[in-house]
């Protein structure tokens, strides 16, 4: 069925031509698509920002870590030590 020809009459005649048990199965699809219908629709990369906000991506002032990685490593593990002698 093309998008031109369909209106409300030939989806009627079509529902007519269903089989019995599939009456239940085109019920489910109809209720979701008036749930479909009542939602907002989301803007596009909504889940990446929202991710963004809730971990902190880039927001955390340091420069490119990448460039001096080694440096910030042996920061670390010289702090490893303190927290075993103290624990």
């Amino acid at each position: 069925m093309s998008s031109s020809a369909v209106n409300r009459q030939t989806l009627l005649e079509s529902v007519n031509l269903l089989p019995d048990d599939l009456l239940l199965e085109l019920a489910s699809f109809i209720d979701y698509l008036r749930y479909k219908s009542t939602q907002p629709v989301p803007e596009e990369n909504a889940s990446a920002s929202f991710l963004s906000s809730i971990t902190g991506l880039g927001a955390s002032g340091e420069g490119n870590l990448s460039d001096r990685d080694e440096e910030v490593l042996l920061a670390k593990a010289s702090y490893i030590p303190t927290l075993i002698r103290c624990g």
